[in-house]
Protein backbone atom coordinates (compact mmCIF):
# COMPACT_ATOMS: atom_id res chain seq x y z
CA UNK A 1 0.00 0.00 0.00
CA UNK A 2 1.28 3.52 -0.85
CA UNK A 3 1.84 6.23 1.17
CA UNK A 4 -0.84 8.02 -0.39
CA UNK A 5 -3.69 5.01 -0.68
CA UNK A 6 -3.08 4.69 3.47
CA UNK A 7 -3.88 8.93 3.88
CA UNK A 8 -6.88 8.34 1.51
CA UNK A 9 -7.95 5.04 3.71
CA UNK A 10 -7.06 7.31 6.39
CA UNK A 11 -9.46 10.34 5.36
CA UNK A 12 -12.25 7.67 4.31
CA UNK A 13 -12.33 6.10 7.59
CA UNK A 14 -13.42 9.79 9.31
CA UNK A 15 -16.91 9.88 7.63
CA UNK A 16 -19.68 7.45 8.27
CA UNK A 17 -19.04 4.33 6.98
CA UNK A 18 -21.90 4.79 4.08
CA UNK A 19 -21.03 8.12 2.83
CA UNK A 20 -17.17 6.65 2.52
CA UNK A 21 -18.47 3.98 -0.04
CA UNK A 22 -20.07 6.48 -1.95
CA UNK A 23 -16.94 8.62 -1.47
CA UNK A 24 -14.52 5.67 -2.59
CA UNK A 25 -17.00 4.93 -5.56
CA UNK A 26 -16.91 8.83 -6.42
CA UNK A 27 -13.15 8.62 -6.89
CA UNK A 28 -12.90 5.67 -8.75
CA UNK A 29 -15.26 6.76 -11.21
CA UNK A 30 -13.14 10.33 -11.38
CA UNK A 31 -10.17 8.75 -11.84
CA UNK A 32 -8.15 9.46 -8.96
CA UNK A 33 -7.46 5.80 -7.78
CA UNK A 34 -4.06 4.17 -9.78
CA UNK A 35 -4.99 1.38 -11.00
CA UNK A 36 -2.97 -1.96 -12.37
CA UNK A 37 -4.49 -2.58 -15.55
CA UNK A 38 -4.91 -6.47 -16.09
CA UNK A 39 -2.83 -8.44 -13.69
CA UNK A 40 -2.69 -11.83 -15.38
CA UNK A 41 -0.02 -15.26 -15.68
CA UNK A 42 0.33 -18.23 -17.29
CA UNK A 43 -0.69 -20.08 -13.38
CA UNK A 44 -3.70 -17.45 -13.07
CA UNK A 45 -5.42 -17.95 -16.35
CA UNK A 46 -8.14 -20.21 -15.51
CA UNK A 47 -12.07 -21.22 -16.78
CA UNK A 48 -14.12 -20.99 -14.44
CA UNK A 49 -18.30 -22.48 -15.93
CA UNK A 50 -16.75 -21.29 -19.18
CA UNK A 51 -15.46 -17.82 -18.21
CA UNK A 52 -12.00 -17.33 -19.12
CA UNK A 53 -10.66 -15.40 -16.37
CA UNK A 54 -7.26 -12.88 -16.29
CA UNK A 55 -6.80 -14.52 -12.32
CA UNK A 56 -9.53 -15.97 -10.22
CA UNK A 57 -9.69 -13.27 -7.68
CA UNK A 58 -13.19 -11.32 -8.15
CA UNK A 59 -14.90 -8.62 -6.78
CA UNK A 60 -18.12 -9.61 -4.66
CA UNK A 61 -21.54 -7.81 -5.30
CA UNK A 62 -22.28 -5.17 -3.13
CA UNK A 63 -19.07 -2.65 -3.45
CA UNK A 64 -20.86 -1.36 -6.79
CA UNK A 65 -24.57 -2.18 -6.48
CA UNK A 66 -25.65 0.13 -9.30
CA UNK A 67 -23.07 -0.82 -11.98
CA UNK A 68 -21.48 2.68 -11.70
CA UNK A 69 -17.80 2.05 -12.09
CA UNK A 70 -17.54 -0.54 -14.64
CA UNK A 71 -14.87 0.54 -16.17
CA UNK A 72 -12.43 1.24 -13.34
CA UNK A 73 -13.05 -1.68 -11.72
CA UNK A 74 -12.43 -3.79 -15.37
CA UNK A 75 -9.18 -1.97 -14.87
CA UNK A 76 -8.08 -2.14 -11.01
CA UNK A 77 -6.81 -5.83 -11.12
CA UNK A 78 -9.62 -8.00 -10.38
CA UNK A 79 -9.99 -10.95 -13.05
CA UNK A 80 -13.99 -10.92 -13.00
CA UNK A 81 -16.69 -8.31 -11.42
CA UNK A 82 -20.02 -8.62 -10.14
CA UNK A 83 -22.02 -5.89 -9.53
CA UNK A 84 -26.07 -5.64 -7.85
CA UNK A 85 -27.85 -7.51 -5.97
CA UNK A 86 -30.43 -5.38 -8.31
CA UNK A 87 -33.98 -6.08 -7.88
CA UNK A 88 -37.09 -5.47 -10.55
CA UNK A 89 -37.99 -2.22 -9.11
CA UNK A 90 -35.89 0.25 -7.05
CA UNK A 91 -36.10 0.13 -3.73
CA UNK A 92 -34.25 2.78 -0.95
CA UNK A 93 -33.12 -0.06 1.40
CA UNK A 94 -33.40 -0.19 4.92
CA UNK A 95 -33.10 2.88 7.15
CA UNK A 96 -29.37 4.57 7.87
CA UNK A 97 -27.55 3.58 9.65
CA UNK A 98 -27.37 0.89 8.36
CA UNK A 99 -23.23 -0.11 7.38
CA UNK A 100 -20.65 -0.41 10.81
CA UNK A 101 -17.46 -0.80 10.76
CA UNK A 102 -15.60 -3.05 13.00
CA UNK A 103 -11.87 -1.99 12.62
CA UNK A 104 -10.34 -4.56 15.86
CA UNK A 105 -11.96 -7.27 14.07
CA UNK A 106 -11.52 -6.62 10.45
CA UNK A 107 -14.97 -7.06 9.58
CA UNK A 108 -18.06 -5.05 8.57
CA UNK A 109 -21.83 -5.32 9.63
CA UNK A 110 -24.32 -4.56 6.81
CA UNK A 111 -28.24 -4.40 6.76
CA UNK A 112 -28.90 -2.25 3.15
CA UNK A 113 -31.45 -4.49 2.46
CA UNK A 114 -31.28 -4.68 -1.51
CA UNK A 115 -31.17 -0.28 -1.78
CA UNK A 116 -30.94 -0.46 -5.94
CA UNK A 117 -31.34 1.86 -8.92
CA UNK A 118 -33.83 -0.69 -9.84
CA UNK A 119 -33.23 -3.08 -13.13
CA UNK A 120 -33.93 -0.30 -15.71
CA UNK A 121 -31.00 1.91 -14.57
CA UNK A 122 -28.82 -1.17 -14.43
CA UNK A 123 -29.28 -2.09 -18.01
CA UNK A 124 -28.52 1.31 -19.49
CA UNK A 125 -25.17 1.19 -17.61
CA UNK A 126 -24.44 -2.73 -18.40
CA UNK A 127 -25.18 -1.97 -22.28
CA UNK A 128 -22.45 -0.06 -22.02
CA UNK A 129 -19.97 -1.95 -19.95
CA UNK A 130 -16.59 -2.48 -20.98
CA UNK A 131 -16.00 -5.55 -23.23
CA UNK A 132 -12.90 -6.83 -22.32
CA UNK A 133 -13.91 -7.62 -18.53
CA UNK A 134 -15.56 -10.17 -17.35
CA UNK A 135 -18.80 -9.07 -15.53
CA UNK A 136 -21.76 -10.36 -14.00
CA UNK A 137 -24.86 -9.40 -11.59
CA UNK A 138 -26.20 -10.29 -8.47
CA UNK A 139 -30.30 -11.03 -9.00
CA UNK A 140 -32.74 -10.15 -6.32
CA UNK A 141 -36.13 -9.62 -5.41
CA UNK A 142 -38.01 -6.67 -4.13
CA UNK A 143 -38.95 -6.50 -0.43
CA UNK A 144 -42.64 -5.87 -1.38
CA UNK A 145 -42.68 -8.02 -4.20
CA UNK A 146 -46.01 -10.56 -4.65
CA UNK A 147 -43.61 -13.26 -5.73
CA UNK A 148 -39.81 -13.28 -4.95
CA UNK A 149 -38.92 -15.97 -6.78
CA UNK A 150 -40.62 -14.19 -10.11
CA UNK A 151 -38.31 -11.18 -9.75
CA UNK A 152 -34.89 -12.88 -10.06
CA UNK A 153 -36.54 -14.75 -13.84
CA UNK A 154 -37.31 -11.19 -14.20
CA UNK A 155 -34.41 -9.03 -13.83
CA UNK A 156 -31.71 -11.84 -15.70
CA UNK A 157 -34.47 -11.69 -18.34
CA UNK A 158 -34.06 -7.65 -18.25
CA UNK A 159 -30.67 -7.11 -18.01
CA UNK A 160 -29.10 -10.67 -19.04
CA UNK A 161 -28.06 -9.90 -22.82
CA UNK A 162 -25.09 -7.62 -21.30
CA UNK A 163 -23.65 -9.78 -18.77
CA UNK A 164 -21.24 -12.62 -18.70
CA UNK A 165 -22.66 -14.48 -15.73
CA UNK A 166 -25.48 -14.07 -13.12
CA UNK A 167 -25.99 -14.80 -9.31
CA UNK A 168 -28.94 -15.58 -7.96
CA UNK A 169 -28.87 -14.13 -4.01
CA UNK A 170 -31.49 -16.04 -1.98
CA UNK A 171 -28.71 -15.53 0.88
CA UNK A 172 -28.83 -11.96 2.25
CA UNK A 173 -30.01 -12.34 5.93
CA UNK A 174 -31.15 -8.02 5.25
CA UNK A 175 -34.47 -8.93 3.42
CA UNK A 176 -37.50 -10.72 5.51
CA UNK A 177 -37.82 -14.36 4.71
CA UNK A 178 -35.45 -13.93 1.84
CA UNK A 179 -33.61 -16.91 3.04
CA UNK A 180 -36.55 -19.03 3.54
CA UNK A 181 -36.24 -19.95 -0.40
CA UNK A 182 -32.74 -21.70 0.24
CA UNK A 183 -34.88 -24.23 1.11
CA UNK A 184 -34.76 -27.40 -1.46
CA UNK A 185 -38.71 -27.24 -2.34
CA UNK A 186 -39.03 -23.08 -2.76
CA UNK A 187 -35.29 -23.05 -4.60
CA UNK A 188 -35.74 -25.80 -7.47
CA UNK A 189 -38.90 -23.45 -8.30
CA UNK A 190 -37.00 -20.61 -8.20
CA UNK A 191 -34.24 -21.87 -10.13
CA UNK A 192 -36.71 -23.43 -12.74
CA UNK A 193 -38.05 -19.90 -13.67
CA UNK A 194 -34.20 -18.43 -13.61
CA UNK A 195 -32.82 -20.98 -15.92
CA UNK A 196 -36.03 -20.60 -18.32
CA UNK A 197 -35.23 -16.89 -18.34
CA UNK A 198 -31.51 -17.61 -18.79
CA UNK A 199 -32.60 -20.19 -21.89
CA UNK A 200 -34.22 -17.39 -23.25
CA UNK A 201 -31.18 -14.75 -23.43
CA UNK A 202 -29.79 -14.82 -26.80
CA UNK A 203 -26.51 -16.09 -25.45
CA UNK A 204 -27.11 -17.77 -22.46
CA UNK A 205 -24.90 -17.76 -19.52
CA UNK A 206 -23.51 -19.14 -16.41
CA UNK A 207 -25.68 -19.05 -13.44
CA UNK A 208 -24.55 -19.46 -9.75
CA UNK A 209 -26.68 -19.62 -6.28
CA UNK A 210 -24.88 -17.67 -3.71
CA UNK A 211 -25.65 -19.57 -0.40
CA UNK A 212 -25.74 -18.38 3.37
CA UNK A 213 -22.94 -19.83 5.95
CA UNK A 214 -25.31 -20.52 8.37
CA UNK A 215 -26.61 -23.94 6.61
CA UNK A 216 -26.56 -27.68 8.46
CA UNK A 217 -24.98 -30.15 6.77
CA UNK A 218 -28.18 -31.26 5.54
CA UNK A 219 -29.19 -28.20 4.37
CA UNK A 220 -26.09 -28.48 2.26
CA UNK A 221 -26.61 -31.13 1.17
CA UNK A 222 -30.40 -30.50 -0.11
CA UNK A 223 -29.25 -27.34 -1.81
CA UNK A 224 -26.00 -29.46 -3.88
CA UNK A 225 -28.86 -32.03 -4.98
CA UNK A 226 -30.93 -28.80 -6.17
CA UNK A 227 -28.14 -26.73 -8.18
CA UNK A 228 -27.28 -30.16 -9.45
CA UNK A 229 -30.52 -31.06 -10.71
CA UNK A 230 -31.17 -27.36 -11.75
CA UNK A 231 -28.28 -27.29 -13.79
CA UNK A 232 -26.74 -24.03 -12.39
CA UNK A 233 -23.23 -23.32 -13.51
CA UNK A 234 -21.78 -23.56 -9.78
CA UNK A 235 -22.43 -22.11 -6.06
CA UNK A 236 -21.07 -19.06 -4.54
CA UNK A 237 -19.87 -20.28 -1.26
CA UNK A 238 -20.56 -17.84 1.18
CA UNK A 239 -22.58 -14.85 1.78
CA UNK A 240 -22.95 -12.44 5.05
CA UNK A 241 -23.21 -14.63 8.81
CA UNK A 242 -25.47 -13.88 11.30
CA UNK A 243 -23.03 -15.38 13.74
CA UNK A 244 -21.86 -12.51 16.32
CA UNK A 245 -19.19 -14.92 18.40
CA UNK A 246 -15.95 -13.18 19.28
CA UNK A 247 -16.59 -9.87 18.01
CA UNK A 248 -15.51 -6.38 19.73
CA UNK A 249 -15.64 -2.89 19.86
CA UNK A 250 -19.48 -0.89 20.08
CA UNK A 251 -21.27 -2.09 16.85
CA UNK A 252 -20.60 -6.03 17.16
CA UNK A 253 -24.45 -6.46 18.09
CA UNK A 254 -25.54 -4.66 15.29
CA UNK A 255 -28.41 -6.31 13.33
CA UNK A 256 -27.55 -7.45 9.70
CA UNK A 257 -25.22 -9.45 7.86
CA UNK A 258 -21.40 -9.77 8.98
CA UNK A 259 -18.70 -9.90 6.63
CA UNK A 260 -14.78 -9.79 6.90
CA UNK A 261 -12.05 -11.14 8.59
CA UNK A 262 -14.14 -13.08 11.57
CA UNK A 263 -15.59 -15.19 8.47
CA UNK A 264 -13.05 -16.78 6.75
CA UNK A 265 -12.64 -19.87 8.68
CA UNK A 266 -16.76 -20.52 8.79
CA UNK A 267 -17.36 -20.09 5.40
CA UNK A 268 -14.29 -21.79 3.65
CA UNK A 269 -15.68 -25.00 6.15
CA UNK A 270 -18.62 -24.86 4.18
CA UNK A 271 -17.17 -24.20 1.20
CA UNK A 272 -15.11 -27.79 1.76
CA UNK A 273 -18.09 -29.31 2.32
CA UNK A 274 -19.75 -28.23 -0.62
CA UNK A 275 -16.65 -29.32 -2.42
CA UNK A 276 -16.99 -33.06 -0.96
CA UNK A 277 -21.00 -32.62 -1.72
CA UNK A 278 -20.52 -31.67 -5.26
CA UNK A 279 -17.43 -34.04 -6.04
CA UNK A 280 -16.13 -31.42 -8.26
CA UNK A 281 -18.79 -31.81 -10.74
CA UNK A 282 -19.77 -28.16 -10.42
CA UNK A 283 -16.89 -24.84 -9.84
CA UNK A 284 -17.01 -23.01 -6.48
CA UNK A 285 -16.55 -19.42 -5.79
CA UNK A 286 -14.69 -18.80 -2.24
CA UNK A 287 -16.07 -16.01 -0.37
CA UNK A 288 -15.40 -14.81 2.90
CA UNK A 289 -13.13 -13.28 4.74
CA UNK A 290 -10.68 -13.40 2.04
CA UNK A 291 -7.83 -10.39 2.88
CA UNK A 292 -4.64 -12.16 1.96
CA UNK A 293 -2.87 -13.82 -0.94
CA UNK A 294 -2.18 -16.57 1.87
CA UNK A 295 -6.25 -16.89 2.40
CA UNK A 296 -7.31 -16.59 -1.51
CA UNK A 297 -4.74 -19.88 -1.46
CA UNK A 298 -6.62 -21.56 1.34
CA UNK A 299 -10.03 -21.33 -0.55
CA UNK A 300 -8.53 -22.30 -3.80
CA UNK A 301 -7.09 -25.87 -1.80
CA UNK A 302 -10.50 -25.91 0.06
CA UNK A 303 -12.27 -26.31 -3.25
CA UNK A 304 -12.89 -23.15 -4.52
CA UNK A 305 -12.05 -22.56 -8.42
CA UNK A 306 -12.27 -18.40 -7.84
CA UNK A 307 -12.57 -16.22 -5.01
CA UNK A 308 -14.25 -13.27 -3.97
CA UNK A 309 -13.63 -10.08 -1.82
CA UNK A 310 -14.97 -7.29 -0.92
CA UNK A 311 -14.83 -6.00 3.13
CA UNK A 312 -11.17 -6.46 3.06
CA UNK A 313 -10.95 -3.38 0.63
CA UNK A 314 -12.27 -1.08 3.47
CA UNK A 315 -8.89 -1.86 5.28
CA UNK A 316 -6.74 -2.34 2.40
CA UNK A 317 -7.33 -0.59 -0.12
CA UNK A 318 -7.81 -1.35 -3.69
CA UNK A 319 -3.98 -1.82 -4.35
CA UNK A 320 -4.80 -5.82 -2.79
CA UNK A 321 -6.02 -7.03 -5.09
CA UNK A 322 -2.94 -6.77 -7.56
CA UNK A 323 -0.96 -7.72 -4.17
CA UNK A 324 -3.44 -10.90 -3.65
CA UNK A 325 -3.37 -11.73 -7.71
CA UNK A 326 0.75 -11.48 -7.35
CA UNK A 327 0.94 -13.38 -4.24
CA UNK A 328 -1.37 -16.19 -5.47
CA UNK A 329 0.96 -16.36 -8.43
CA UNK A 330 3.79 -17.05 -6.28
CA UNK A 331 2.16 -19.58 -3.96
CA UNK A 332 1.12 -21.40 -6.87
CA UNK A 333 5.04 -21.72 -8.11
CA UNK A 334 6.63 -22.47 -4.84
CA UNK A 335 4.23 -25.27 -4.49
CA UNK A 336 4.49 -26.50 -7.92
CA UNK A 337 1.53 -26.08 -9.75
CA UNK A 338 1.12 -25.14 -13.42
CA UNK A 339 -2.06 -23.35 -13.02
CA UNK A 340 -4.36 -22.63 -10.31
CA UNK A 341 -6.84 -25.41 -11.33
CA UNK A 342 -4.31 -28.00 -10.75
CA UNK A 343 -4.49 -26.47 -7.10
CA UNK A 344 -7.90 -26.76 -6.36
CA UNK A 345 -9.33 -28.63 -3.87
CA UNK A 346 -6.01 -30.14 -2.79
CA UNK A 347 -6.53 -28.92 1.08
CA UNK A 348 -10.01 -29.72 1.22
CA UNK A 349 -9.55 -32.43 3.83
CA UNK A 350 -8.08 -30.24 6.24
CA UNK A 351 -11.09 -28.41 6.66
CA UNK A 352 -13.57 -31.11 6.67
Amino acid sequence: MTALERLGLTALHRLEPETAHKAALMALRAGLTPLPGLVTSERLRCTVAGLSLANPVGLAAGFDKNAQALSPLSRAGFGFVEVGAVTPRPQPGNPRPRLFRLAEDRAVINRFGFNNEGMEAVAQRLANRPRNAVIGLNLGANKDSADRAEDFARVLAHCGRHLDFATVNVSSPNTEKLRDLQGAEALAQLLRGVMEARDGLPRPIPVFLKIAPDLSDGELSEIADVARASGLSGIIATNTTLDRDGLHGPHAQEKGGLSGAPLFKKSTRVLARLSQLTAGEMPLIGVGGVGSAEQAYEKIRAGASAVQLYSALVYEGLSLVERIARGLDGLLERDGFANVADAVGTGRDEWI
